[in-house]
């Protein structure tokens, strides 16, 4: 979405069957809900098959929706919260999620789950870069190619603070060039191919797809769901430089909100989207990587997800560490690039 004050997209699933089931308000970060189908519309359609439970979705950029429910915080409007790291760590460090148990925890990854039971890991996905295949016959193959002046004014990735992917790309810069000075410096060398900030990822795949852009960032979970109706884009990973091409995970998260206005029915839609039944679909459906220990997809999505991801270095960040410094880290972002 094009701006903070435009970014939420509210949309109403299962109206006709709601009853006295009630509803439950999700605020999420985008990309799951691309396509169709897509698995979020799949799933809220069986929750509210199942409950009676008429699911509200409203859709935002990963920091915006986190700073939507840090504003409603004196009067929640949302139930469960969805977003990437390290904004589902600052929802938790800001006391805006209460804790909860979900049935099944033991079966749920316990990398990202939170100790204190205040969100745990739902779909799992890494960070990426597209292109346009139409314009460009090869990617990218290393993050230095994109400073080239053939690239001015084809280059945007969503806002670091604002968005998660874009937040992805500064992590990832600072470590492709071994640290922080040198991840600025890089950064503020590409702002002269760069169009600008952008609080949401998912709506620069269109500008590749058409043209506008030749390379944006993204992950793959939401790319590959959107090359469906998007054919010109490709995903890649552009090497350091050591050569060396790598990314790390960069998941969706899910918590209850605190204060939570229909907290139970909230505790339900957690509950459902964590089940092995909706977690079963993920790849097939969203494109992404289960959480479940005791899902094994064989489907062809996840083979060829696990194929597109051949040969790059998987690494973890320290997302405390993330968090401490994300503020400062973001200041210093617009300061050096003039965004």
């Amino acid at each position: 979405m094009a701006t903070a004050a435009a970014a939420a997209v509210a949309l109403v699933f299962g109206a006709g069957a709601a009853r006295a089931g009630g509803v439950v308000t999700i605020y999420s970060a985008d990309g799951l809900h691309d396509g169709s189908p897509n698995w979020y519309q799949t799933e809220f359609d069986a929750f509210t098959k199942a409950t009676g439970i008429r699911v509200q979705y409203v859709e935002a950029g990963s920091g915006v929706v986190v700073d939507r429910v840090a504003k409603e915080k004196a009067n929640p409007q949302a139930d469960v919260l969805v977003t990437l790291p390290p904004f589902i760590q600052k929802a938790a460090a800001d006391g805006l999620l209460a804790p909860y148990v979900p049935k099944g925890a033991r079966r749920i990854e316990a990398a990202g789950a939170d100790r204190r039971h205040r969100y745990d890991p739902m779909v799992d996905d890494y960070l990426n870069f597209i292109y346009d295949a139409s314009v460009l016959h090869a990617a990218p193959k290393t993050f230095d190619d994109l400073l080239a002046a053939r690239f001015r004014n084809k280059i945007q990735y969503s806002t670091p603070g604002e968005a998660g992917d874009g937040t992805a790309v500064m992590i990832q810069v600072f470590h492709v060039f071994g640290g922080k000075d040198a991840g600025f410096a890089y950064l503020k060398k590409l702002a002269a191919n760069d169009v600008g900030p952008s609080s949401s990822t998912g709506r620069l795949t269109g500008l590749v797809n058409k043209g506008e852009l030749w390379v944006a960032n993204g992950d793959i979970q939401m790319n590959f769901a959107q090359m469906k109706d998007n054919p010109n884009i490709r995903v890649f990973w552009p090497a350091g430089p050591d050569g060396i091409r790598s990314t790390f995970a960069d998941g969706y998260a899910i918590g209850l909100v605190k204060g939570a206005p229909h907290a139970a029915n909230g505790k339900k839609l957690i509950d459902f989207l964590l089940s092995r039944q909706a977690q079963a679909q993920v790849s097939s459906i969203a494109d992404g990587f289960p959480v479940r220990t005791d899902v094994h997809p064989t489907d062809p999505a996840y083979r060829q997800l696990k194929a597109m991801m051949h040969g790059v270095a998987l690494w973890t960040p320290d997302w405390n560490a993330v968090l401490a410094d994300l503020k400062s880290d973001v200041a210093r972002w617009h300061q050096v690039t003039g965004n």
